[in-house]
């Protein structure tokens, strides 16, 4: 049986000499004279073997090589081989079956020509070709020459004969160029080559594919796929501690800051103020990442606080109802989403509409709102750009499409098909991270927290903290805020008392109807069925 220790040269003399052994068969007779093979073998400086073998068959004979390209040379080591460009003239016929390249001649002469892939090793201080065969044939003449880029090619050992009765071979020599020519006549089917040749170190590129018997398994866990594998869950790792840490954070920031004072005392005034200058309708879609008809009715309670509308009860066919008017044309005051607001309620050469009226079909279209706040959220820094998160996954699914296209090239090659696999699993996971993170970042996050803390601060106001002339300013500004908390009814209890004409102008200045009123019972009463109103003319929004 043939095998290679350490070195090409199997591959050498297996395609000079032609041939593959079978079992050894003991001298008997005569071997006739028949088949002559001559041989050129050129080691290039690329390390591969090509070979050029002409075949002469006398007539009534044929000549058959079956060269093994999966060799076992040890226990559970296996050492493969590859021909190419393999090309044949004459009577003769080569190619590729299943692992053993087979190579064929009828009487006549055929000459073969082929590449062999993957034959040189390296051994400590040397690159070594060693080669051990078992002729399968009567062989009556064999001249082979092998061309190596060094000069310095040497011979180690050359052996011929039945197996364990081998004795040195007769005529093989080195040239001063340092070409080998090997010569042999009578060869017996049965007969054994050793040759073992060695050439400098780095004399051309050590390419020999040696695997491991579970090479046979495409998807054995090899040396490769378990580094990929290892990669692959430190990448897992890292993600689930991410997503663990941004939703710690997160539940950390619903429950608020320590404290935040939303009043403000100066020169024996007082405000209302946000944390960082956050708007209602910012706010309620920070608050639940959600864009909610109360958030957007906080906004519209907010531009008549900030006099940009004008809120007027009015009873319609027996029934209560609001009327929404133009007071100040949008500015650069407003964010885009209060302006898509604006336009939603008054477009252009429209005065006033009725709560009634907008819940008329088609009359709302809430999506470019929903767009324009979610957008303001992710230029204010509070929420991550869905478009990078469309990145990850389109990342993701390319990583997943290279792991398949790997694992398939992988298990045709090379192996190591696993390695494929562990690249399609880090392609999936890309994909599904963004599905697990928060939407709020970090900036977000903070922002909430002081939120919750000023809410927690309203709930703790008392009038009595206000000068009578700021009253009417402080409930107003922070009403929307406490809108879209769904505790409105509890800061207008807080204030109900209240005397709306104390900073000298009767009623409240942007809800009409209550100029004659010194406290703020009728409004109290009113202001929730305004914003129920209000808010079932906005449909409810899917989740971002």
């Amino acid at each position: 049986m043939l095998t290679f220790r350490g070195g090409a040269a199997g591959a050498l003399l297996l395609a000079a000499a032609g041939l593959l052994a079978t079992a050894p068969v003991a001298h008997t007779e005569p071997a006739p004279a028949g088949v002559s093979i001559t041989a050129d073998l050129t080691l290039t400086e690329a390390g591969v073997l090509e070979v050029v073998e002409t075949v002469a068959v006398p007539a009534g004979e044929t000549f058959t090589m079956s060269l093994p390209l999966r060799l076992k040379v040890g226990d559970d080591v296996e050492r493969i081989f590859k021909v190419t460009d393999v090309s044949a003239t004459g009577a003769g016929t080569a190619g590729t079956v299943d692992d053993r390249f087979v190579v064929e001649a009828k009487p006549g002469e055929s000459e073969f020509t082929y590449t062999v892939h993957n034959t040189v090793s390296e051994a400590p201080g040397t690159q070594m070709f060693h080669w051990l065969g078992v002729l399968n044939a009567d062989i009556a003449t064999l001249d082979v020459s092998v061309i190596s880029p060094s000069f310095q090619m040497g011979i180690v050992d050359c052996k011929l004969g039945p197996v364990g009765q081998a004795e040195p071979c007769a005529e093989v020599h080195v040239e001063p160029d340092g070409v080998l020519y090997l010569s042999q006549t009578d060869l017996r089917k049965g007969d054994a080559i050793d040759l073992t040749l060695q050439m400098p170190p780095g004399t051309v590129p050590a390419n020999a594919d040696v695997r491991s018997s579970d090479s046979n398994n495409f998807f054995a866990f090899t040396a490769p796929v378990l580094a990929a594998f290892g990669a692959l869950l430190l990448a897992l790792a890292a993600m689930i501690a991410y997503v663990l840490t941004a939703r710690k954070r997160g539940a950390a920031a619903r429950r608020g800051s320590d404290a935040f004072e939303p009043l403000s005392e100066q020169g024996g005034r007082v405000e209302f103020t946000s944390p960082d200058g956050v708007l209602p309708g910012e706010a309620g879609l920070l608050l639940d990442e959600h864009v909610d008809p109360v958030d957007i009715a906080a906004t519209v309670v907010d531009l008549a606080v900030r006099r940009y509308l004008w809120i007027t009860p009015v009873n319609a066919r027996g029934e209560d109802d609001w009327r929404i008017s133009r007071v100040n044309a949008p500015d650069d005051q407003l964010r885009d989403y209060e302006r898509a607001v604006y336009d939603m309620l008054l477009p252009e050469g429209t005065d006033t509409v009725a709560v009634r009226e907008l819940r008329a079909p088609g009359r709302l279209r809430l999506d470019p709102i929903r767009a324009a706040m979610v957008d303001d959220a992710v230029a204010t820094g509070a929420f991550a750009d869905p478009k990078q998160r469309t990145i990850a996954r389109l990342a993701g699914a390319a990583l997943l499409a290279i792991g398949v296209i790997a694992t398939v090239a992988l298990a045709f090659t090379s192996g190591h098909a696993l390695v494929g696999v562990a690249i399609a699993l880090a392609g999936g996971a890309a994909m599904l991270l963004p599905n697990y993170l928060p939407t709020r970042t970090t900036l977000g996050d903070t922002v909430v927290g002081r939120v919750r803390a000023m809410q927690r601060g309203l709930d703790s106001v008392t009038r009595d903290r206000i000068p009578p002339i700021d009253q009417e300013t402080v409930f107003s500004r922070a009403l929307p805020y406490t809108v879209i908390s769904g505790r409105a009814d509890n800061w207008i209890r807080a204030f109900r008392d209240m005397d709306p004409s104390a900073d000298s102008q009767p009623g409240i200045y942007w809800f009409a109807g209550y100029d004659r009123d010194r406290n703020l019972h009728r409004f109290a009463s009113q202001f929730p069925y305004f914003i129920t109103a209000l808010e079932s003319a906005f449909p409810a929004s899917p989740r971002i």
